[in-house]
């Protein structure tokens, strides 16, 4: 499958599946990649086409040609027009940009991100909510909320990043704005491996290589008990997932 999914008459993203791995590449580089409604139309498309999609089993996501990775949301066209909305239509457009996130979680496929230069806002969400984070030395991540007068938790950065490094410096950054640049981001346990830039996609590719040789059942379950675990309120009921996906699993095979 080679095909680009959108909605839009200027493709935001480029989407392609080959031997199993999808390449997702963020196409509005005069934008850094910037979010508008096509932006968020089209993702909400692809993440539901993923959902039931055999064919694609790990997803790559990139930044493409743009300077940065992804700046957030784009400011100078639709923040203004989301402010000109009624309550409630404003108040849609920011779910609608929220829910992203948990349509990457929910998907089956594992998603690993590979993140040049800036990394803001959204595209700081896009980061956590992906599985793994491949980052270019150039990486830098703010929760560029608190920094343009709105709260510093938005785009499930609050959910997110705490699980990811930790409450105390979850706190620093979304309170703050700073950047977290590729080694601090190495050293907390965001990033999973820090390359150079022209190394990030061969990186990814080895780790989706390895991932679609694995059973695609146990990927998949692999995915769902992590998410849930994060969630579970204990040990037991954490065991109790892990054991059903173990027994459904050792009776699949024994099927074949």
């Amino acid at each position: 499958m080679d095909t680009t999914k959108t909605n839009s008459e200027t493709p935001p993203f480029k989407f392609r599946t080959k031997a199993g791995i999808g390449y997702l590449t963020l196409d509005r580089p005069a934008t850094y990649n910037a979010f508008d409604h096509s932006m968020v139309k089209a993702f909400e498309t692809l993440l539901r086409e993923l959902r039931y999609d055999e064919e694609t089993r790990v997803v790559i996501l990139d930044g493409g040609d743009a300077k940065g990775f992804c700046a957030g949301l784009d400011t100078k066209i639709y923040a203004p027009q989301i402010f000109k909305m009624t309550p409630i239509k404003a108040y849609n457009a920011q779910v609608r940009m929220s829910r992203l996130f948990l349509g990457m979680r929910q998907i089956p496929q594992p998603i690993i991100a590979c993140v040049h230069g800036a990394a803001a806002g959204i595209g700081f969400s896009l980061a956590m909510a992906s599985d793994l984070r491949i980052l270019a030395e150039d990486a830098r991540f703010s929760a560029a909320y608190i920094n343009i007068g709105l709260g510093g938790a938005d785009m499930a950065s609050s959910y997110f990043l705490p699980r990811l490094i930790g409450a105390g410096r979850a706190y620093e950054y979304l309170l703050t704005g700073n950047w977290m640049d590729a080694k601090t981001s190495l050293d907390l346990g965001f990033a999973s491996r820090v390359v150079g830039k022209e190394e990030m996609i061969k990186t990814a590719e080895t780790l989706a290589k390895t991932m679609v040789e694995k059973n695609p059942m146990g990927i998949r379950m692999t995915k769902e008990a992590i998410n849930c675990n994060l969630d579970c309120p204990g040990l037991e009921a954490a065991l109790n997932m892990e054991d059903r996906n173990q027994i459904m699993m050792s009776y699949t095979y024994r099927m074949k």
